[in-house]
């Protein structure tokens, strides 16, 4: 049986979703769950690799098992097996060949910005504490121009290496909700460090550091140089996984 697993977790006591060979990880977690709940060694393959440090509210993964158990057995077993930090939220029956990464269409990620002059301590780890007031609206407009099909060299962190860095940002946006604001961006895939850059590039604009409406000159440069820095993973969530439509509608009575 192929099961896939919905999974939340705060991230600030792992580094990142992959199996380390000397650190702890939400993959090496989930596989030693698996283990005890199905009395067989798994290999649990996640949608992306989340780094150090990085959150999730929807990581999607899955696995193969020789035993069959009902979705609602493998949630609440697996919670049971896995850290307070880690809760597997649904999970359902997928046919044989789905991949949770290969299979995927987009994902939509979240950089969460504490915007207040005193640090809130709840949300250390959590979000960047960023004391100078930010325009919501004025950076919206400036994340507009992330939309499109683009080759995003100059967002991503030097050193990475993959095959393309033309990708599709299908939406993105700055809301404020209280003290909070919050950076969106959905994509059908991001390179290393993209979504950390590409706030940090909106965190530049705000401070005077890059002119304002120069992300289409800085996606055209492809240089790195020429965008914000990479802000810390504290901030970052993976917050939803679009897969084809019915490729998740096999769930048991």
């Amino acid at each position: 049986m192929n099961y896939l697993i919905t999974i939340a977790y705060d991230g600030r006591n792992y580094h990142g979703w992959q199996v380390q060979k000397n650190a702890d990880s939400i993959q090496a977690r989930t596989e030693n769950a698996c283990l005890r709940l199905f009395g067989e060694k798994i290999t649990v393959y996640g949608c992306s690799r989340t780094d150090t440090g990085v959150h999730a509210n929807c990581f999607m993964a899955n696995f193969h098992a020789d035993k069959v158990l009902s979705p609602d057995t493998v949630v609440n077993a697996l919670n049971f097996y896995l850290p307070p930090d880690i809760a597997v939220r649904e999970c359902v029956y997928v046919p044989e060949g789905f991949h949770a990464r290969f299979c995927c269409t987009s994902k939509e990620y979240l950089y969460k910005i504490c915007n207040t002059s005193v640090r809130d301590p709840f949300s250390i780890g959590r979000a960047l504490h960023y004391r100078p007031a930010l325009d919501a609206d004025f950076l919206n407009r400036q994340a507009q121009d992330f939309i499109g099909r683009h080759d995003f060299s100059a967002l991503r962190a030097q050193g990475s290496t993959v095959k393309t860095t033309v990708r599709t940002v299908h939406y993105a946006d700055v809301t404020r909700n209280g003290p909070e604001v919050i950076f969106r961006v959905a994509a059908d895939g991001f390179l290393y460090n993209m979504v950390r850059i590409m706030a940090g590039t909106l965190l530049y604009i705000s401070e005077g550091k890059i002119p304002a409406d120069s992300i289409p000159m800085i996606i055209r440069s492809k240089d790195r140089l020429t965008a914000g820095k990479t802000l810390p993973p504290d901030g970052l969530y993976l917050n939803r996984v679009s897969y084809e439509k019915g490729v998740c509608t096999l769930r048991a009575e």
